[in-house]
């Protein structure tokens, strides 16, 4: 696997050395010793898998709080998403900054998002498939949002979004943090 450091410190993009012959290729996108050796977050506590009937479908930005704060590792398996990671984190030099990319079905890449960031997407195309990997069980008591549309963030996104209710009721950042 090959492991690129973003600008936000702790989250990385991984993309698999793929082993191909005649038949198609074999790689590995997940590896205890690797993960650990690069100080990610080795536990994998879960996996759930996200599809998404329609272009334009916006989930995020979400989190869950201490002391249940998951590290996340997100792949596209079926059509493309534009991935977004921010960090929350208030001692990180990039508190309050963000990524994003496109994570495909053929660009075969993932995004490793250690806890004390919020994620979100949305997909670039009709039935998509997006797998997760968490370190944490899912603990409903500590779910926790930041709205996508949230003016302290600024985070632009590639198309007009179509999302649930939940998503877009979450207070402004500002105002939680007064």
């Amino acid at each position: 696997m090959i492991f690129r450091e973003t600008e936000l410190p702790g989250v990385f993009v991984i993309e698999p050395e793929l082993h191909e012959d005649q038949r198609g290729f074999f790689a590995r996108t997940w590896c205890q010793r690797e993960f650990t050796a690069h100080g990610l977050d080795p536990r994998l506590a879960q996996c759930s898998v996200s599809f998404n009937r329609r272009r334009g479908t916006l989930r995020g930005m979400h989190y869950q709080a201490p002391p249940h704060g998951e590290a996340k590792l997100i792949r596209c398996i079926r059509g493309a998403i534009w991935d977004v990671a921010l960090d929350l984190r208030p001692a990180s030099p990039t508190f309050r900054q963000h990524i994003g990319l496109e994570l495909t079905a053929d660009n075969r890449m993932a995004l490793y998002i250690p806890e004390g960031l919020a994620h979100g997407f949305q997909t670039l195309e009709d039935d998509t498939e997006v797998l997760y990997q968490m370190s944490e069980f899912y603990a409903p008591e500590v779910a926790r949002g930041i709205r996508f549309d949230d003016p302290a963030f600024a985070i632009s996104w590639p198309l007009e979004p179509f999302m649930l209710t939940r998503d877009r009721t979450y207070p402004d950042f500002a105002a939680r943090s007064a």
